[in-house]
Parts: structure tokens; C-alpha cells; sequence
């Protein structure tokens, strides 16, 4: 087996592990805790964020809000236009149809009044 760039053994690996988490620890409590002017700073900045965030999420939901009411509206209007124009369509057909049944019949009573009554005598 090759061995490695470092000859490192077990115990040597451990110690640098330990090494490792001392700095990580120190690291950590040497940031400000609470009583800290920098901690209560950062903390006063993030709840400032959070508000505005807050704030302007409500705003956004409430333009979305009134966005989908206002196209709600608006298909609403649509719909009944559309119905008030199928219903025109329909009722100028029905004229249509009541005039040529008319313009029919006088055509019918015209034709009939030309020929005279035939008599049914046998």
C-alpha cells in the first residue's frame, strides 16, 4: 500500500479533530451574546426585517387580493355580455323566423284569394 502525503496515525487525526471543534467552540463564544450592544443591534435589524417582510407580504397578498376580485369582475361582465348577446341573436332569429312565416302565409292567403274557393261539389 502507498502511503500517504502525511504519515498520520490515528491518535494524530483525532487531536487535529479536537483542534478542530476547540476552534469551532472558541470561534462561536467570541460572538456577542445577549446583553451585548452588537447583539442587540443585529437582533433590532432583524426584527426590522422581519416587519418589513411582514408587512410587505400582507401587502402583495392584498394586491393579489384585489387583483383576482377585479378579474373575477371583469369574466363576470364578460359572461353576461356574451349572454345578453346570445339572447339578442336569439330573439332577432325568432323575429326572423316570425316574418318569413308571415311574408309565407300572406303568400299562401294571396295564391289561395287568386284562385277562388274551388267547390267540393261531387
Amino acid at each position: 500500500m502507498k502511503k500517504s502525503y502525511k504519515d498520520d496515525n490515528f491518535g494524530s487525526r483525532i487531536a487535529n479533530a479536537a483542534k478542530a471543534r476547540e476552534a469551532v467552540l472558541k470561534r462561536i463564544k467570541a460572538q456577542p451574546g445577549p446583553g451585548d450592544p452588537a447583539f442587540e443591534k443585529r437582533q433590532a435589524e432583524r426584527k426590522a426585517a422581519a416587519e418589513a417582510r411582514a408587512t410587505r407580504l400582507e401587502k402583495q397578498k392584498a394586491e393579489k387580493e384585489e387583483r383576482l376580485a377585479r378579474e373575477a369582475a371583469e369574466r363576470e361582465a364578460r359572461i353576461e355580455a356574451q349572454k345578453e348577446e346570445e339572447r339578442r341573436i336569439a330573439d332577432e332569429a325568432v323575429a326572423l323566423l316570425a316574418a318569413q312565416k308571415a311574408a309565407r302565409d300572406a303568400k299562401y292567403a294571396a295564391r289561395k284569394a287568386r284562385k277562388g274557393k274551388k267547390s267540393r261539389s261531387r
